[in-house]
Formats: C-alpha cells, sequence, structure tokens
C-alpha cells in the first residue's frame, strides 16, 4: 500500500499525488519530527509574523523564498508536498495569492485568510480597479488584525498554546502601534500639500490611509511592471504640482521609471521601500519589524530630508 510520503491528500486528485511524488521524489522532511503543529504561509512577511506569535510552540514555514515576487507565484510540486503536512496554511487573501485557490484546493490542510476584518481598499485604476488592493499588511494597525487573527487560529491547532499566544501577540502589538505612532508624529513635520508617498506599485494605500497621508504611484499592482508613458506623465504631473520633496520604488522591481520621474521633476529619489517579501537573514530586512521601520525611517527620511 502506497503512503505517498504521508501526504495528506483528497480522493479526487490521486493523479496530482502520483505526479508530485514522482517529481519530488519524497525528499527528507523538511520540519522537525517533534511533535509540534506546522503552519504554513504563502510568502515570508506572512511566516515572520506568524512565528512571533507562535514562539516555539509551532513550526512555521513560508512557501516562498526571501525576495520573491508573490503576485504571480508558480507553486512547485515540493511545494505541495510540504504544505501537506501542516496542520494550517494562512494565506493573506484579498486577491494577492492569485494562484492559491488552485494550489490550496486538492490539499486536506485547514485554512485561514489572515486579513479576516481588514477593511479592504479598492484599487482605483487599470484592469484593477474595484478589487481590493491586497497589500494590507503594510500598515503596521492592519497586522494588529492580522495577529489577532492567528492567536485564534494557532489556539485551534494548539489549545495549550493559547496563553502563549496572547502574550507574544500582546506584546508584538505594542511594537506595531509603536512605529505607526512614530511615523505619524514625523509626517506631521510635513507640509500637508507635500504630505504624500509616491511610489512605483500601488502598495501603500493602508498605510497613507492610517498615517493621514496622500499616496500617488505609477502603476497599481506588480502584475503589470511595465510602466506606460502615460503612467509616468502622470506621476510627474502629480510631483510637480504637488512640490512632492521625494519619490521612492519597491525592491522587487526596476526603480527605472520613478529615476526618470526624479529627474524629470526635481524630487529626491528618497530610496528602496520593502513590501511583498523579507530578506534573507543578514539582509536589510530579515523580518516584518524590520520591514515597517526601515520603511517609515526611509519614507520620513525622504520627505523631511533629514
Amino acid at each position: 500500500m502506497w503512503n505517498w510520503c504521508r501526504l495528506r491528500w483528497r480522493a479526487p486528485v490521486v493523479a496530482a499525488v502520483v505526479a508530485v511524488g514522482a517529481l519530488s521524489g519524497c525528499a527528507p522532511e523538511d520540519f522537525p519530527d517533534d511533535g509540534k503543529p506546522i503552519v504554513v504561509t504563502t510568502f515570508t512577511v506572512l511566516a515572520d509574523i506568524a512565528s512571533v506569535v507562535a514562539g516555539d510552540r509551532i513550526h512555521v514555514r513560508s512557501i516562498t523564498k526571501p525576495g520573491a515576487e508573490i503576485h504571480g507565484y508558480e507553486p512547485t510540486p515540493g511545494d505541495m508536498r510540504r504544505s501537506a503536512k501542516a496542520d494550517l496554511i494562512v494565506d493573506n487573501g484579498l486577491n494577492l495569492e492569485s494562484w492559491f485557490s488552485q494550489f490550496v484546493e486538492p490539499l486536506d490542510v485547514e485554512h485561514v485568510v489572515i486579513s479576516d476584518g481588514v477593511k479592504p481598499i479598492d484599487i482605483t485604476s487599470d484592469a484593477y480597479a474595484g478589487k481590493p488592493n491586497p497589500h494590507a499588511w503594510m500598515s503596521p494597525l492592519n497586522v494588529e488584525i492580522y495577529v489577532d487573527n492567528l492567536v485564534r487560529a494557532f489556539t485551534g491547532i494548539d489549545p495549550g498554546g493559547a496563553v502563549a499566544f496572547q502574550a507574544n501577540a500582546v506584546a508584538y502589538k505594542k511594537q506595531l502601534r509603536q512605529v505607526h505612532d512614530d511615523l505619524v508624529a514625523a509626517l506631521r513635520t510635513v507640509p500637508e500639500k507635500q504630505r504624500a508617498l509616491v511610489t512605483c506599485e500601488g502598495a501603500f494605500p493602508y498605510l497613507t490611509r492610517d498615517a493621514g497621508i496622500a499616496e500617488h504611484y505609477i502603476w497599481p499592482v506588480n502584475a503589470e511592471q511595465q510602466a506606460t508613458p502615460k503612467q509616468v506623465s502622470e506621476t510627474i504631473d502629480y510631483v510637480r504640482d504637488n512640490d512632492v520633496p521625494a519619490v521612492f520604488c519597491e525592491s522587487t522591481v526596476s526603480d527605472r521609471p520613478m529615476k526618470q520621474v526624479a529627474a524629470a521633476t526635481g524630487a529626491r529619489f528618497g530610496g528602496t521601500l520593502y513590501v511583498d517579501s523579507l530578506s534573507d537573514a543578514d539582509g536589510p530586512v530579515p523580518t516584518y519589524l524590520d520591514l515597517i521601520r526601515h520603511d517609515a525611517k526611509t519614507i520620513v527620511s525622504g520627505l523631511t530630508g533629514r
């Protein structure tokens, strides 16, 4: 009797199991065999947030690796094999992981949408108009909601850890709130008309809403990474009309279009912002707190000139 490397699959997808078993070669386990629950997330940012809440009671892994572009990711047979061992899969929702529904459907694993309870902000332009912007984690206040959802989900798979999960969450949310409060206070020194975050991708509406500043971008989401002449021209006009002192771009895309905007307007190129992925452990943003602190500091420095 085949055990298919102890994967747990639903009966209708036996053919997929055969393919995965053959392609993955039933590689050695990626998780310690110590009886602790296993949680798999769709990308590194969620994995880090989940790890903080989990502490040492749960093993947490990300499907994607540091530096990966999450929007159009294509899962591998190895991703499916590892995820099938999980007790829980965590995804962002808000249409971020366009590949996720097909990925998770064959797996007999519980899953939670970590953004449940977040008030969505719709994309307002191009082919994605009317769909929710998926980048809710770019506001520390939204990540407080993420954390609460994780506490409930983790308590469901490890009831004995409820007190530890809640304690971890309280400490973490205090740090998140501090990042938000410091950002808001620093941006109050920028003249209101100039208080705008101009980026390559429209990944910051939740951050700008909660920080009380305007947002402008070249393109709405990274699925369409080619900046058109019209998009660049509109961004140049916005920066000029509002005398925006600095512009920024995200780490996973080319900053060439935004540097064109900076050259045409005289605005500073304020630096690189991180959104969709953490860095390796020795990189600039190995954790979510590092990421959001880096972005907040870079935004403040760019807009204030300090």
